[in-house]
């Protein structure tokens, strides 16, 4: 650990701040979310790409890309929503081994409802605290960051 360049005090600072930052929006909008409309922070993800997608389907490998989630998480949680009536899987017409992940009338209803009031809590809480520049070097900082973990994950190091 002698090598190890440590955070000095601004370092130590920032990333501190950005983890507690990150830690209470978060429990925040799961809390609003879950209190609001039933949903988790997850279901609404889920929700919300598929609401997005044409005719509310996804083949589960394209969500699973939107979400950056494991095929195994992504194949649980689709059950647990599948279970609640929130979404469908069907196979998909162009590859038998392939699932398309359909929004049900339930889900479609609960995003639908829930997808302003998350909007609300995330001005709220987050995007009215801050002035445009700060937004523009915010955005900045997380496609610098975004594109430094691409290159770390594909090995470029």
């Amino acid at each position: 650990m002698a090598d190890a360049r440590w955070l000095d005090e601004r370092e130590d600072r920032a990333w501190r701040g950005l983890m507690a930052m990150q830690d209470g929006l978060s429990e925040f909008i799961e809390r609003q979310l879950r209190t609001r409309c039933g949903l988790s922070r997850a279901d609404y993800q889920v929700l919300a790409h598929l609401s997005e997608a044409p005719e509310g389907r996804l083949r589960s490998f394209e969500l699973g890309e939107l979400l950056r989630w494991e095929k195994s998480r992504l194949s649980q949680h689709l059950g647990r929503m599948q279970h609640r009536g929130l979404v469908t899987r069907e196979r998909c017409a162009t590859d038998q081994r392939g699932a398309v992940v359909v929004s049900t009338p339930r889900g479609r209803e609960l995003i639908e409802a829930a997808a302003p009031q998350h909007v609300a809590d995330v001005r709220h809480a987050f995007i009215d605290q801050l002035t445009v520049a700060e937004l523009e070097t915010l955005t900045t900082i997380g496609e610098k960051v975004r594109g430094r973990l691409a290159a770390l994950t594909a090995g470029d190091g």
